[in-house]
């Protein structure tokens, strides 16, 4: 059972967004992805999700989102934010749980601040509320290296800062391989959105999220930092907060319960 796997596209603003969907549920979950939609969007890759995510498929129709094709300079997260709750508009998706990872988490920020009406329940995983000094160092060098085209570089620095001691022993065997194949043709994308979680900031009206909300960290995180998630957790009054010991960025493709914890969350 492939769980009716979709690869579109829909209209927002003057440009086009990558989504793709699948499941046979009523109820609608939103995925945002991270900074890694700056590299390769969601298209075409709808069965692959549909595999990966079965667990949602019987309760909810699933879609993620990649942010939109064109990217302005400067655009933020909470223009994403924007993008996306007029895609949802547009989709007739009038409302949704949304589960946001990384930089996704930052957006999903935003959507439950600015867009109360259209979130039901929130996943804020492995995410900030703001931009930490973590956060500027780390972001910052992956920067320079997508404007030095440094493809490989970026993708082992990543892969050392998102995982376990114990996955990256598997994981080093490819590092020889990384750049043959696969690179984007242009980091255009990549930049801005990187830039864009360096100036996140909504620690501050994090206040205003009135939805319940499940916040997921890793106690290793290398990327946001471990303050992060107990950070948000403390500002948002109906959260629920989940820390992952001996896991850090990638703790939602480490942990084997990682679903199964957000699909309870959702379903209570």
């Amino acid at each position: 059972m492939f769980y009716n796997p979709y690869n579109g596209s829909v209209r927002v603003g003057n440009s086009e967004m990558d989504y793709i969907s699948f499941g046979n549920g009523n109820k609608n979950l939103i995925m945002l992805p991270g900074l890694g939609d700056g590299l390769f969007t969601v298209k075409g890759r709808a069965l692959v999700f549909s595999m990966i995510y079965r667990i949602y498929a019987k309760e909810f129709t699933v879609y993620v989102f990649s942010r939109k094709n064109h990217l302005q300079e400067g655009y933020s997260t909470r223009e994403m934010a924007k993008d996306y709750a007029e895609a949802m508009t547009v989709l007739g998706i009038s409302k949704a749980d949304i589960l946001g990872i990384s930089q996704g988490g930052m957006i999903a920020q935003y959507l439950a601040i600015d867009y109360p009406d259209l979130v039901n329940k929130l996943i804020l995983s492995v995410t900030s509320a703001n931009s930490n000094e973590i956060i500027k160092k780390t972001a910052g060098a992956w920067i320079e290296m997508a404007k030095q085209g440094k493809y490989k570089d970026l993708m082992i620095d990543t892969a050392e800062k998102s995982y376990s001691e114990r996955y990256l022993k598997k994981y080093r065997r490819i590092y020889p391989f990384i750049g043959i194949i696969g690179k984007p043709k242009s980091f255009k994308r990549f930049l801005i959105q990187a830039a864009s979680c360096i100036s996140h900031n909504a620690y501050e009206e994090l206040n205003k999220i009135v939805c319940p909300t499940l916040i997921i960290g890793g106690d290793c995180d290398k990327i946001v930092g471990t303050a992060a998630a107990p950070a948000i957790a403390e500002k948002i009054n109906q959260s629920e907060l989940l820390i992952y010991n001996g896991l850090g960025h990638a703790a939602y493709e480490e942990a084997k319960d990682f679903n199964r914890q957000v699909l309870n969350f959702l379903m209570r």
